[in-house]
């Protein structure tokens, strides 16, 4: 018998070949990691801003429905809590919700750890709280809307809550 060896042509991978494939992989894992923890940081943060503007927006609707249907005195922009019972508006018809124009009285701004700051515009405000109030025949809309000033980091959309509520004249 006759053994013949057959030449069969061979091909692979070198070792050089292993070795840049390997080092493209690491580059791309670690930007694609840098991005990863940037989003997941940026995130968690948002997500907190977004529950602190609820919360906010939350006590501010609380403290407008423990007034009386017909306060009209009571200072709901005060820094103090609960407001005093004269120096403001009570629940009477006025305000708005445009962050852009706050209406005196139906304003106030808080610190980013949520100290009320009063009625006006600090450099350290972080959050902006607007209501607005109007009736209707023995029914009072009460609409709070809550707004970061910014974002932290300067990223994404500012968080903002808006809660709508109606009081009752009867008891």
């Amino acid at each position: 018998m006759d053994f013949r060896r057959q030449h069969c042509s061979q091909s692979g991978v070198s070792i050089l070949e292993v070795t840049i494939a390997g080092f493209f992989l690491t580059v791309v894992s670690v930007a694609l990691l840098n991005a990863f923890t940037m989003a997941v940081g940026q995130n968690k943060t948002q997500g907190e801003i977004g529950t602190r503007v609820t919360e906010y927006a939350q006590d501010k609707m609380e403290q407008l429905l423990a007034l009386s249907y017909s306060d009209t005195t009571s200072n709901t922009a005060s820094s103090t809590y609960p407001a005093p019972s004269t120096g403001g508006t009570g629940l009477s018809d006025g305000g708005g919700i445009n962050p852009a124009s706050p209406v005196a009285n139906y304003v106030d701004y808080l610190a980013s750890d949520g100290t009320l700051q009063g009625g006006t515009s600090t450099s350290t405000t972080f959050y902006k709280r607007l209501w607005q109030i109007s009736s209707a025949s023995n029914l009072k809309t009460i609409t709070v809307f809550t707004t970061a000033v910014n974002t932290a980091g300067g990223r994404g959309k500012v968080p903002t809550t808006t809660l709508v509520s109606l009081k009752s004249n009867t008891q």
